[in-house]
């Protein structure tokens, strides 16, 4: 017990906390980082993971036939080479659920390249033709490896990885078992090359598309933001257009038919003075919402997904003040729709009808989104890390938003809320 009344931790105690916050910390920078690419670090994710899982499985089916090779080769090579040729998929399962495309792309490429390193050494600790069997177990792992290529390198880099892989285990069959023929050997080939190329194939597919979708979800949230940024414009130019059309025309029409000793003339002109001293003096940037036309925006993203969910607005004293950057406002929008569709695809309920409603809380620095449904809802300490919609396409996005935060609320049964805040450092 310390002076102050605390208990000292204990060492296991201080490496437990350290392990969380890093893990914590990993998990934050990851979806910081990624929000430009969140499709194609899901699949990266996800392909990791199952690379991952897959090489432990295929290690644990070729145990029986290592073992047995294992006589023709000295002891000291044995165990370096399972090492080396299945150690890194227990890391890219952990670097998967933990981290990025960069971390996982590192791990897979290692794993790829130590294959390389196993085949090559066997003609210097293996004597020729001396393993009874159809192939030396290598090159059975040869597909597992050319799919960690994928996820590490370009696709023409693959391919060619490809080629020199199943080349190497063809001729590491060739030179280890007692039986080969040139049929058996071009057999050896073209199996190796060809099962590698499903892999990649499927593997380049999957990267491809989640590329796309990135592509075209900044495509789309630029677009947004462009044409909220033109109706502002011309939101502005209307407003001008009638002030010069209802009152300064108008005075000046007066102005021709009484003369200026009006009382009504003299009220109105300085009126009109007035008007156009405060749209001189208004520092309104096109690319700025103003609390309607945010609103407008907000309200719009989401009846685009599902005209029925019911769109309330609040407001606060001073809330014609607001002035809202639109790319601020695009990313309101795109949370929002995320939350949205989540709700859309997990959030019903068998038999009867999920109610969902928006409800927007406008003041003069700042607007508040309560997204809630008494659908389905979920245990949040459940999700599991490659489930990004709500860490990295909510709460990340909304991170790194100036002045914006973002919170979930659920409980399975119970609906879901999700609050969305903007203000502060971000409303100027």
């Amino acid at each position: 017990m310390t002076a102050s009344g605390a208990v000292d931790s204990t060492p296991a105690q201080r490496f437990i906390a350290a392990a969380a916050q890093f893990v914590q910390r990993v998990r934050g920078l990851t979806a910081a980082e990624d929000l430009a690419t969140a499709a194609y670090d899901r699949i990266m994710r996800r392909l990791g993971v199952s690379m991952g899982f897959a090489g432990v499985i295929v290690c644990l089916v070729e145990l029986p036939e290592i073992a047995q090779q294992g006589r023709f080769a000295p002891d000291w090579w044995t165990a370096p080479a399972v090492a080396l040729a299945f150690g890194w998929y227990p890391v890219l399962v952990v670097v998967s659920m933990l981290s990025g495309a960069r971390p996982i792309k590192f791990v897979a490429g290692c794993g790829a390249v130590s294959h390389l390193l196993v085949l090559a050494s066997i003609p210097f600790v293996l004597e020729a033709h001396t393993v009874v069997s159809s192939a030396v177990w290598p090159y059975r792992v040869t597909p597992l490896a050319v799919t960690a290529a994928v996820l590490a390198w370009p696709t023409r880099l693959t391919v060619s990885y490809l080629l020199v892989a199943a080349a190497s285990a063809a001729l590491s069959t060739v030179y280890t078992v007692t039986e080969i023929t040139p049929t058996v050997i071009v057999e050896n080939f073209l199996r190796a090359a060809g099962l590698s190329a499903l892999f990649v194939w499927c593997g380049t597919a999957a990267t491809g598309a989640a590329a796309r979708v990135d592509r075209e979800s900044a495509i789309a949230s630029r677009r947004a933001a462009a044409q909220a940024a033109a109706q502002a414009r011309d939101r502005e130019r209307a407003r001008f257009a009638a002030l010069i059309h209802d009152a300064v025309l108008s005075t000046l029409l007066e102005a021709s038919r009484a003369g200026t000793q009006s009382d009504v003339l003299r009220r109105q002109a300085e009126r009109t003075l007035e008007q156009l001293d405060e749209c001189r003096g208004d520092d309104r940037d096109p690319d700025l919402l103003d609390a309607r036309s945010a609103i407008l925006f907000l309200r719009s993203a989401v009846q685009e997904i599902n005209p029925g969910i019911r769109f309330a607005t609040r407001t606060w004293p001073g809330y014609d003040d607001l002035r809202m950057p639109v790319h601020a406002a695009g990313t309101l929008a795109a949370a929002l729709a995320e939350a949205v569709r989540n709700s859309l695809r997990h959030g019903s309920v068998p038999g009867r009808e999920v109610r969902r409603t928006v409800t927007a809380t406008v003041s003069a620095g700042s607007i508040r989104l309560v997204f809630t449904d008494d659908g389905a809802g979920f245990d949040l300490a459940a999700v599991s890390a490659d489930r990004l919609g709500i860490s990295m396409s909510i709460l990340g996005r909304m991170r790194q938003l100036a002045g914006g935060s973002a919170f979930v609320e659920s409980q399975p049964g119970e609906g879901t809320t999700v609050t969305l805040v903007w203000g502060g450092d971000g409303s100027r």
